[in-house]
């Protein structure tokens, strides 16, 4: 399995990176997890043939994660006039987020008839899915009901597992999020200052030995977690970083 995250930053592009923006090769699969308001630059800049990805899999409906969706069907519409079926997946009501998405960036576009065939798939805690052969379980986050359900995915595919948090305040449910992964990439906000929403470095530390995953990746990082360089045990994501697994 091979990650490239074209996007590690946070709502605000602090540091001058691109939203969330993850993209995932296993097999013949190829699939992007989440998609923020900037990542059809991040994905241009990387030169990403956009026709190739079967999937787009959302973790919640917060714009840095959701946003870059109307400009990425759009642009498959009507640049690439794409013809392959797109799968869209994340929380219960994406195909309800997806539509209003459309309507509100690009009023009428909702109603377009797609060159190509759309499918959504829903994925729960209580209901995994298999995504072009990438076993996908939900698990529920702390972050804003408003803009959710918010969740964390476990892929997995030829005996190796990603996990990925999502947004989230620190939560038990990061416990079996990690366990036996081989990879857990978190977001990690700030680095002492407690929120409600969002994790900070000093609460993953404390409970960093519950976290059964020999690597962890920080991302998602504001202007006060991005001050701190000094060196920590865990790796600090940055734009273009590449995982193999």
């Amino acid at each position: 399995m091979k990650i490239t995250i074209h996007g590690s930053g946070d709502a605000f592009g602090s540091g001058g990176r691109f939203n969330t923006c993850l993209q995932i090769e296993a097999g013949e699969a190829k699939l992007l997890l989440d998609c923020g308001s900037s990542s059809m630059v991040a994905l241009n800049r990387a030169g990403v043939v956009r026709n190739q990805l079967s999937t787009l899999l959302f973790t919640h409906f917060h714009g840095d994660h959701f946003g870059g969706l109307a400009a990425f069907l759009l642009e498959a519409q009507f640049l690439s006039r794409r013809r392959e079926p797109l799968t869209i997946a994340g929380p219960e009501g994406v195909e309800h987020r997806a539509r209003h998405a459309l309507e509100t960036d690009f009023p009428g576009a909702s109603s377009n008839r797609w060159r190509f065939p759309i499918t959504y798939v829903e994925i729960t805690p209580e209901a995994p899915a298999e995504l072009d052969g990438i076993a996908v379980e939900a698990f529920a986050m702390v972050h804003d009901e408003r803009a959710g359900p918010c969740q964390g995915y476990r892929l997995s595919h030829g005996g190796k597992t990603f996990a990925y948090s999502g947004d989230t305040a620190w939560t038990d449910a990061l416990i079996p999020l990690a366990a036996g992964a081989d990879a857990l990439l978190v977001e990690c906000y700030t680095f002492d200052r407690v929120l409600a929403n969002h994790l900070d470095y000093r609460s993953l530390a404390a409970h960093r030995d519950a976290l059964d995953t020999p690597r962890i990746i920080l991302t998602h990082m504001g202007p006060d977690m991005l001050a701190h360089g000094e060196p920590l045990p865990e790796t600090r994501a940055h734009d273009g970083m590449v995982l193999h697994l």
